[in-house]
């Protein structure tokens, strides 16, 4: 079997960053444009045929705390070998600088952004079966080996965990063909109560991967779902706990994908396709219902038991992709 490569490129060629993280809020003049397809929030107007960008988050141990996470529009949580996981952040809007430690790619990444309008796709190494999976797929890719300048060391880590980058770098290799994502989600107005059939208030949810425990707890004075991790709350790099307005808990099946890491462990694989329960959190309730996703081209789709989209509040939305049975609330 082949070995899984963490990646992380040449240390040479790259230079040491603050970690202080910043987003683009500079314009002192901000021409609204379209609802984002990300966050259902107003997208500036200069930023409505901007492509989405993922980038690949570590989420060791030794990786924490991250920078970038709550600047993101979404972030997908996916399960990776040794029961770790491993975040991608999703911006459109968002900015941030920097943003990581970044890491490698995996299989599942691919599954995920080939229904995104050719996403740009930010990485550090993958082993040879998951670089060519990247080059085939409709990702532009704007990884280390491909813009090593756009990378930088932080001088307080280790690699491979030390490694960051900056949205703004990034977005400067769009090409001129990139065009906004499809919309990820449906959204209401926060004026408008929830009325998906079956939604109860629940104050805490939670998520096992393996080793990694995600707990999601409802705030009602931010009106925010605040995450621990492993029974501590996750913070980022500027001391701020993670919140997400939504969180979608997508339960997935997940195969062995033929790959081991150096420990040798299985390197797992989500299969995207199909049809699985997903239980929606939203303005401090739970809903329970049903992803459907055609085909890797398609966009997941998340419904309530009467077959009706489950309509988020706008803001920033996390996915979780839990394995089947992995899910708890009280």
């Amino acid at each position: 079997m082949a070995s899984a490569c963490s990646g992380g490129g040449k240390k040479k060629a790259i230079k040491p960053v603050s970690l202080a993280t910043t987003s683009s809020t500079t314009s002192t003049t901000v021409v609204v444009g379209p609802p984002s397809p990300v966050t259902g929030l107003p997208l500036d107007a200069d930023k409505a045929n901007r492509p989405l960008l993922i980038v690949k988050i570590d989420n060791a141990p030794e990786a924490r705390p991250q920078a970038g996470i709550n600047q993101a529009d979404a972030v997908l949580e996916e399960m990776v070998e040794g029961g770790l996981t491993r975040f991608a952040a999703l911006f459109q809007a968002g900015d941030s600088d920097p943003v990581g430690p970044v890491r490698s790619a995996r299989s599942t990444d691919v599954s995920f952004a080939s229904a995104l309008n050719r996403p740009l796709f930010a990485y550090a190494g993958a082993n040879a079966v998951f670089k060519v999976l990247v080059a085939r797929s409709l990702m532009i890719d704007v990884g280390i080996d491909k813009y090593p300048g756009d990378y930088t060391r932080a001088r307080d880590r280790k690699a491979p965990h030390d490694l960051f980058t900056s949205t703004k770098k990034l977005y400067g290799h769009a090409p001129d063909s990139a065009k906004a994502p499809p919309a990820l989600f449906t959204f209401r107005s926060p004026s408008v109560p929830l009325a998906s059939p079956g939604a109860v208030p629940v104050s805490t949810a939670t998520v096992r991967f393996g080793t990694t425990t995600a707990t999601w707890t409802w705030d009602a004075a931010s009106s925010s779902w605040l995450r621990s991790q492993n029974g501590t709350p996750h913070l980022d790099a500027a001391g701020k706990q993670v919140a997400a307005k939504n969180v979608v808990i997508q339960l997935v099946r997940y195969t062995n994908s033929g790959l081991v890491d150096p420990a040798k462990n299985p390197v797992p694989e989500a299969q995207l396709s199909g049809s699985g329960e997903v239980w929606v959190l939203t303005d401090g309730k739970l809903v329970k219902g049903q992803w459907q996703k055609a085909g890797i081209s398609q966009v997941t789709q998340y419904n309530d038991t009467a077959g009706a989209p489950i309509p988020l509040l706008p803001g920033q939305t996390w996915i979780e992709l839990g394995p089947p049975g992995s899910a708890a609330a009280s």
